[in-house]
């Protein structure tokens, strides 16, 4: 469009129409690249179904976590507020009033998990405590100065009643106006003074409690404030305490002990600082891995590597658990875009509905199935001909083998955490201290065939009564609170564990019988190793039944073996010393083992703690099988870690590489696809210039670079070489100059 204008301008013209924007449906992107073009829709909605569940289980779950941590904080700035409401003339509640109220609360290096408590926080004193809650952060107060105008034009916004906003907006206004301690002092003593003191306890919320409610500062990056910024704020708000009642909450990452390196004793003195920590990063995830993965309340699942990045990338990146649930989440969507047969991963009802529709090609698709092909080879001849051309009896089988998977998460789950409570106070740890720890070995491998296992049932062996009767205990309340009665049988025999080993308490309080006197006396004589037969006649006069006979019988022969040794003694040194082999002796030492092992008794607590042993090691052996070894075990279990490695994994140089030697990677233009080694000449400009740059990037000719990108340009534009003007191939062979500042060059690493 042209225009005729005396002087040079820049002109605007509007369209004559407007373009509609074309917005597409989400659930069609589950159609692209991809054959399978049914249930695309369905597919979708059931992610969203079970993601909004998922979300709203996790967010049920913070407010869960946070709960203690946020009354301790409310108890905390209640308390220390109704000392400056007391106004006392005691000499301790005045040197009180000239310390700033301070609380430390520590959170932990997972930076990125701050925002959402502070605004929970923030809501929450807001209902219970205070309207007047400010937030703010070190890269907006630079200095005093912007640490004080942040601080009016948020408090400002903050009234105690709904009408008050009206009256209060002249003020709200003026927020360009530098305001000091003084000012802000002023705005609070006239602010208190127009609410209504005489309002009805019906209409009076919790933050309106008070006639005089706190300022509440928080901080919320305490360790990126400028010292000099702290410490005149800190003793400026000192010195207006009593008419501005300020109580201050740092946000700390790191350590407590930042707060005394920040601030020196002079002005720390002012504060009175009361510590408050926050649940660790590593036991908020287990409680979200233990709400959301070990339970059978969602059907959705994870393989052992998926598991593995998640995790890993949360130790050692950021110790974040928001990016754990987003990992999650992308992990989820992956799961029903890459999989058609995600369909079924659903409750078993609504499963078991959609396997009667499903059509020919999705019962093709179970057919492909690496499980299902596993469990066909296993079956009869006939079953197998049936299972590979009757769909009707496919979708029959289908329905079990649904049913089956969902009853074997329900026993793995329910043993898991009885092994969890056997194992978790075992000395080292064998299996972990937490859940999330076990749960990951068990998927890993086989745990049977694991040495962490064998240690961790040898333990058990060696451990006391008390010990035991706790985790058994704690296993049967896992077992009672389960709302499913597939191992019904396993909390019985629990039970009967429990009751057999309080009877050994019963019988130990007992009157003394003489079958555990003489048990004992066999035992200690055993010990010597000497038998009762040949001790018994050598004491005259002491009662076979009680234990001051045993006591003599003791001494007696212990007297003797040492009359015994002395004899061998000088007869040995009579004979000389008689030479003695490694394997002769390494024999006489196993035989004497193997003596002792059989000739000893085990009491009656020693065989019910094998018998309990043996009994959780069958429960193992039975229930904690591996996910692959169940059929269609692919439908509910996503398995691309190599994927979410690439999503979740910062890899910027890779893709920047990527990007410029094959565009086709990213912008799937057919016209881009090429062969290994070629340039192809329809290429973006950027890239041709970089791929004719890996050819010699360390010595790089640049008349040779200009000339090859000239010559793919022309090729590219089907224009002759020779045709082309001076002009013309000079602004080409100059293009590569004016692209390496696009191009990232190895030369300046």
């Amino acid at each position: 469009m042209a225009t005729s204008s005396v002087s040079k301008g820049c002109f605007v013209f509007k369209p004559n129409f407007k373009k509609r924007k074309i917005s597409v449906p989400i659930e069609d992107y589950f159609n692209k690249g991809k054959n399978e073009s049914e249930d695309s829709k369905l597919r979708f909605e059931t992610y969203q179904l079970i993601w909004q569940q998922m979300k709203s289980e996790t967010e049920r779950l913070q407010e869960e976590l946070n709960k203690n941590l946020f009354d301790s904080l409310i108890e905390f700035l209640q308390k220390s507020h109704s000392v400056f409401q007391k106004n006392s003339r005691d000499w301790g509640c005045q040197i009180k009033l000239r310390e700033i109220p301070t609380a430390a609360l520590v959170l932990g290096v997972n930076v990125t998990d701050h925002d959402l408590t502070f605004r929970s926080l923030t809501e929450v004193l807001q209902n219970n405590v205070t309207p007047y809650v400010v937030s703010l952060q070190a890269k907006d107060c630079p200095d005093t100065k912007h640490f004080l105008q942040k601080l009016a034009s948020q408090l400002m916004d903050c009234n105690v009643d709904v009408q008050s906003k009206e009256k209060e907006s002249v003020q709200v206004t003026q927020k360009k106006i530098y305001y000091s301690m003084d000012s802000l002092s002023t705005w609070y003593m006239n602010v208190t003074q127009k609410t209504d003191p005489k309002i009805p306890r019906k209409k009076r919320t919790p933050s309106s409690q008070w006639q005089s409610p706190p300022v509440v500062l928080i901080l919320k990056d305490m360790e990126s404030f400028t010292t000099k910024v702290l410490q005149d704020f800190i003793i400026i708000s000192s010195q207006h305490l009593h008419e501005f009642p300020l109580i201050l909450i740092f946000g700390i990452a790191t350590s407590p002990i930042v707060v005394h390196r920040l601030l020196p004793h002079a002005v720390s003195s002012l504060l009175c600082i009361e510590l408050f920590q926050s649940l660790s990063c590593k036991e908020h995830l287990t409680t979200v891995l233990d709400k959301l993965l070990l339970t059978t309340q969602f059907p959705f699942k994870l393989s052992e590597k998926v598991l593995q990045v998640l995790t890993n990338i949360f130790l050692y990146h950021d110790f974040s658990i928001q990016n754990f649930i987003k990992g999650l989440q992308l992990s989820l969507l992956e799961h029903f875009y890459s999989q058609p047969l995600s369909v079924l991963c659903c409750n078993l009802p609504e499963a078991k509905r959609r396997i009667n529709f499903l059509s020919d090609n999705q019962c093709e698709n179970i057919r492909r199935l690496p499980s299902f092909r596993r469990y066909v080879e296993k079956q009869a001849s006939e079953k197998q001909v049936a299972l590979l051309t009757n769909e009707r009896f496919l979708k029959e089988e289908t329905q079990s083998l649904l049913e089956n998977l969902h009853v074997y998460h329900t026993n793995y789950f329910l043993v898991l955490r009885c092994l969890h409570q056997f194992t978790s106070s075992l000395p080292k740890y064998p299996l972990g201290r937490q859940i999330r720890e076990l749960y990951c070995t068990c998927l890993e491998k086989n745990i049977l065939d694991s040495e962490e296992y064998a240690s961790a049932l040898q333990l058990l062996r060696m451990l006391a009564k008390d010990e035991l009767m706790a985790m058994l205990q704690k296993c049967f309340k896992v077992f009672k609170s389960s709302s499913e009665k597939q191992l019904g049988n396993t909390a019985k025999r629990i039970e009967e564990f429990l009751a057999q080993f309080q009877s050994l308490d019963a019988a130990a309080l007992g009157p003394m019988s003489a079958e555990p006197v003489q048990d004992e006396r066999a035992s200690l004589l055993d010990w010597r190793g000497m038998s009762v037969r040949k001790c018994h006649p050598m004491v005259p006069g002491a009662p076979s039944r009680s234990r001051a006979g045993i006591i003599a019988l003791w001494c007696i022969c212990r007297t003797t073996e040492a009359k015994e040794e002395e004899e061998d003694t000088s007869e040995s040194q009579s004979k000389g010393l008689q030479k003695t082999d490694l394997y002769h002796l390494q024999k006489s030492l196993l035989e004497m083992k193997e003596l002792r092992r059989t000739s000893k008794r085990q009491t009656k607590f020693e065989v019910l703690r094998e018998q309990l042993v043996s009994f959780i090691d069958s429960l193992v052996r039975e229930y904690l099988l591996l996910p692959e070894t169940q059929p269609l075990h692919e439908v509910l279990y996503f398995s691309a870690a190599h994927t979410l490695r690439q999503h979740l994994n910062a890899a910027p140089r890779i893709a920047l590489h990527t990007a410029l030697n094959n565009p086709y990677y990213y912008l799937k233009n057919e016209a881009l696809r090429s062969e290994e080694g070629c340039i192809p000449n329809v290429a973006p400009d950027i890239c041709i210039a970089y791929k004719l740059h890996l050819e010699c990037s360390r010595l790089i000719n640049l008349v040779d670079w200009s000339e090859a990108f000239a010559t793919v340009v022309t090729a590219a534009e089907k224009m002759d070489a020779n045709s082309v003007t001076s002009e013309e191939r000079t602004e080409i062979i100059q293009y590569p100059l004016k692209s390496i500042l696009q191009c990232p060059s190895k030369h300046t690493e």
